[in-house]
């Protein structure tokens, strides 16, 4: 009988704790920066298209065109195409990296990528018409392309399969306070100095993090795994094949894309939502801060542990936490739409806990059903698929709805996407044990 990963794998190598405190770091600073530019969307359209309307005549023109062809002027989907054109450029370039991860240094490819983005951030704050300021969002993509897919895949080779859960979920963490710290910082120094300063904010310490990077150490490929997937394995192209074979694997993706299509409307225009159309005004960014602080510290750390201590109860346990705080998410985040203001606060705040209950357990099962030699690339073809699906598409989509519409009627499609992946990773369960058992021996 062969033995299971738990009863066969190493502690964590020396070093682990380090080494994991510094990627925590990075991804807070990444997450960081994608949310400023959420947090300033307001200053950043009235720089662009202003009441006098947009600052250059190319721009003018095409908003123009368009009103005259289809009746509205796409301002909001314009702003969302910002947030799209990072992660475009960043769902792109993630599988190449993951393919070079197999090969290289991931801690130079992590140190290179984190320099990077941050001085693409920086560039953002200099941009003086709206295609630069675009450009600039494409580089920090690339940057973070280079990150997003070799970090877990690290911390899987610092971890035994036991620990994973738990550590990913403070790898995790970094997302909620990330993204927090990005509206508080965003609101707050644009406030005091503009909103371009908020862009240049965070050019130091990423540069900083990145050094620090380059001079970290390789941990040994696989050896938290079973011994027979820790010999070097030469991977092709077609190896990949194995991940569409892989249940667990394709549900998990599918689950992760609807989720992530919820996050990145929310992410990117609940601000300017609560600000614009519900008329809160000032404080919003650094309330809705707060609020992704305190819930998804909570959540994604309870998320972890809660997949973790189910998991010998039941096999499919990281999916089956997730599709239940999605089910629960769904009617509180109707909450958001129809509650008055403060009361819609607690529903902002539970539905954004469900959305980040399942961060840790997702991308365990990741960790989990991939082979060693592989990670990377899985990691990195999930960040593809998700994104593809996901957060590159729903801020334009919210966005040409709430020209054409409101924003309600666009939210309300974000909603449908909490019991889409609800569905998709209830599916996945029955599958999650043997996938797992078999991880190892798919090469």
């Amino acid at each position: 009988m062969a033995a299971s990963p738990e009863t066969s794998s190493p502690a964590a190598v020396p070093g682990a704790r380090a080494a994991l405190t510094l990627l925590v770091l990075i991804n807070l600073f990444n997450y960081i920066d994608r949310q400023v530019l959420a947090a300033v969307v307001p200053e950043v359209r009235q720089a662009f298209f202003g009441a006098n309307g947009a600052t250059d005549s190319s721009l003018s023109g095409f908003l123009n065109w368009f009103q005259a062809t289809f009746g509205f002027k796409p301002e909001n989907a314009m702003i969302g195409l910002l947030s799209m054109a990072f992660m475009v450029s960043y769902m792109v370039t993630a599988p190449v990296f993951g393919r070079l991860a197999e090969k290289r240094s991931r801690w130079l490819l992590i140190g290179v990528g984190v320099i990077l983005w941050s001085l693409a951030s920086g560039a953002t704050g200099l941009a003086g018409s709206f295609l630069v300021l675009l450009i600039t969002r494409c580089f920090v993509g690339v940057g973070e392309g280079a990150y997003g897919p070799i970090a877990p895949a690290v911390i899987a080779d610092l971890y035994p399969v036991k620990d994973r859960g738990r550590v990913l979920s403070w790898f995790y963490l970094a997302i909620p306070v990330g993204s927090a710290l990005g509206y508080v910082l965003g609101e707050q120094v644009a406030h005091a100095l503009g909103w371009r300063w908020a862009f240049y904010a965070v050019v130091l310490p990423g540069v900083a993090l990145g050094l620090w990077a380059l001079f970290k150490r390789e941990p040994p490929r696989g050896r938290m795994d079973l011994a027979h997937a820790m010999k070097a394995h030469p991977v092709s192209w077609r190896d990949y094949l194995i991940l569409a074979r892989t249940p667990s694997y394709v549900h998990n993706t599918l689950g992760m894309c609807a989720m992530t299509f919820a996050i990145g409307g929310i992410g990117f225009w609940m601000v300017d939502y609560v600000k614009e159309f519900r008329g809160v005004g000032s404080g919003a960014s650094t309330t809705f801060g707060l609020i992704l602080t305190v819930a998804g510290l909570s959540a994604t750390l309870l998320g972890g542990i809660v997949g973790d201590r189910l998991r010998r109860r039941f096999s499919g346990s990281y999916f089956l936490v997730s599709a239940v705080a999605m089910f629960a998410g769904f009617p509180l985040f109707l909450g958001v739409l129809y509650v008055p203001f403060p009361l819609a606060w607690v529903f902002v705040f539970l539905a954004c806990f469900c959305l980040f209950f399942n961060t840790g357990p997702t991308n365990t099962i990741i960790a989990n059903v991939t082979h060693p030699a592989m990670r990377a690339q899985a990691f990195a073809l999930n960040i593809f698929f998700i994104h593809a699906l996901g957060d590159v598409i729903s801020p334009v989509i919210v966005g040409i709805i709430s020209d054409k519409y409101n924003m309600n009627a666009a939210f309300l499609l974000v909603g449908v996407m909490f019991v889409v992946s609800g569905i998709f990773w209830a599916l996945g369960a029955p599958h999650l044990a043997q996938d797992t058992e078999l991880a190892p021996k798919r090469l």
